[in-house]
């Protein structure tokens, strides 16, 4: 009977050892900290990552914090601009704890605070600027808006990397206005550049035209080009007057008088002596 009671007695005991190696021995992975409770007071360090003991039989207890960077959606707010512009603005707050014990013992919920703190900052700091600047400088209010809410975070050993401000959903009737403006840009711009295009042509024309006025061959050359030109591309009846340098041309390459605008002349037709009329029976005609 005793060597029963001994027996029931060793496996009690091995239970209990089992037991207590149990809740002895932790894991933590290399993003995992562990925060330690001894008997309600908080160690100053966290353990981890890796194998860590704890007493059994509750005297340890054991609450993991993640070191990961976490990537919180913040809701869409109501903004009201400075300029009196309502919109509807939402942004995401990229953070992570640094200290894991000020994370568990400074605040109950560190990733609901920052949330909350990411929302009321966010009306606060884009309701003090205009419509204008939230469009064009976006990364200024971004830095802006990290600074501020890091300042809060701080102190609950969390750290926030970045805040960026993802979508600004405009009224519908802005949004057309707007529109209409940029299509007016666009526009001024291209008759803008369609002007100063006008400008480099005519200026150019301008110094052909100097410089065919000293030299008049240049634009009778430029003449038969074109000619040339025209009768390549189409197939149609040309007429073109003809300069009248080139008639004086044609006529001193022909040794008549056509230099001087005038067709050349006949020599006059010799006149009749005594002789012709007696050959000619007095009248000029043969006998």
């Amino acid at each position: 009977m005793g060597g029963i009671v001994a027996l029931v007695v060793v496996v009690l005991v091995v239970g209990l050892v089992v037991a207590a190696a149990a809740t002895m021995v932790k894991v933590l992975q290399e993003y995992e900290r562990g925060v330690i409770f001894r008997l309600g007071r908080v160690l100053p360090r966290a353990k981890g990552p890796g194998m860590i003991w704890l007493l059994p039989f509750g005297i340890d207890r054991m609450r993991k914090v993640s070191l990961q960077v976490v990537a919180m959606n913040v809701p869409p707010q109501d903004v009201i601009t400075k300029d009196n512009v309502t919109m509807r603005v939402d942004a995401v707050v990229y953070s992570r704890v640094v200290a894991p014990v000020p994370a568990v013992v400074e605040i109950q919920n560190y990733l609901f605070a920052t949330s909350q703190a990411a929302q009321t900052h966010l009306r606060a700091i884009l309701g003090r600027y205009d419509l204008d600047t939230l469009l064009g400088q976006r990364d200024q209010i971004n830095l802006e808006l990290r600074a501020t809410i890091a300042r809060i975070t701080e102190p609950w050993g969390v750290e926030v990397g970045s805040v960026e401000v993802k979508d600004i959903d405009l009224p519908v009737d802005l949004r057309r206005a707007m529109a209409h403006e940029a299509e007016a840009e666009r526009d001024a711009r291209a008759l803008q550049i369609s002007g100063e295009a006008e400008l480099r042509v005519s200026q150019t024309l301008a110094e052909a035209a100097g410089i065919m006025s000293q030299h008049p061959q240049s634009m009778q050359l430029r003449f038969l080009q074109t000619v040339a030109e025209v009768a390549t591309e189409r197939n149609s009846t040309l007429v073109m007057p003809i300069p009248i340098e080139l008639l004086s041309l044609f006529g001193r390459l022909g040794g008549g008088d056509a230099g001087n605008g005038r067709p050349p002349q006949r020599p006059p037709r010799p006149l009749e002596g005594p002789d012709d009329e007696r050959r000619g029976g007095g009248n000029g005609r043969p006998g």
